[in-house]
C-alpha cells in the first residue's frame, strides 16, 4: 500500500516490483499476490490494461490510519481509558496536531459571533444558567 499511496496513481505489479527490488530481492508473484489480496479486501481497485491490471488506492493513507484507530478504539471495553492511554503516548507535536484537528472538526468558535459560550459562567451552557 505504501507504494500505491506514494505514487497516488494507478500502478502495475511490474512498477511496484521494480521499485521494491531497489531495496530487496522479491518475486513478481509475491507482489502480484499482495496486490490481489489488497483488492479482495477492498483497499485497492483494479482495471485491466492488456494482460495486466493497474491498481489504485480506494482511500487515502490518512483515511486508512483513521479506520485503524477507530477500529482499535471501538474494540476497547473502556474507550475513555483507551483514549487517555493513547494521548499519554503522544509527543507534544502529536498532541498539538490533535488539538488542531479538534478545532477543524468543531468549526469556527461561537465567540466570533458574540454568542455566549459560557466561558464566564461555565455552568451556563450545560444547565441553562437559570435562563
Amino acid at each position: 500500500m505504501t507504494r500505491v499511496w506514494k505514487w497516488n496513481r494507478p500502478v502495475t505489479v511490474r512498477e511496484v516490483l521494480e521499485d521494491l527490488q531497489r531495496e530487496r530481492s522479491i518475486a513478481y508473484t509475491t507482489v502480484m499476490t499482495v496486490l490481489d489480496n489488497l483488492h479482495q479486501k477492498g483497499w485497492v481497485r483494479r482495471e485491466a490494461e492488456g494482460r495486466a491490471y493497474r491498481y489504485e488506492a480506494v482511500s487515502t493513507r490518512a483515511a486508512y490510519a483513521a479506520a485503524l484507530m477507530n477500529d482499535a478504539w471501538s474494540q476497547s471495553d473502556n474507550p475513555a481509558a483507551a483514549l487517555v492511554a493513547f494521548f499519554g503516548m503522544m509527543s507534544d507535536e502529536q498532541r498539538q496536531a490533535l488539538r488542531d484537528a479538534v478545532r477543524i472538526v468543531q468549526g469556527p468558535e461561537t465567540t466570533d459571533t458574540g454568542a455566549d459560550t459560557g466561558a464566564e459562567n461555565p455552568g451556563s451552557a450545560q444547565d441553562g444558567g437559570g435562563r
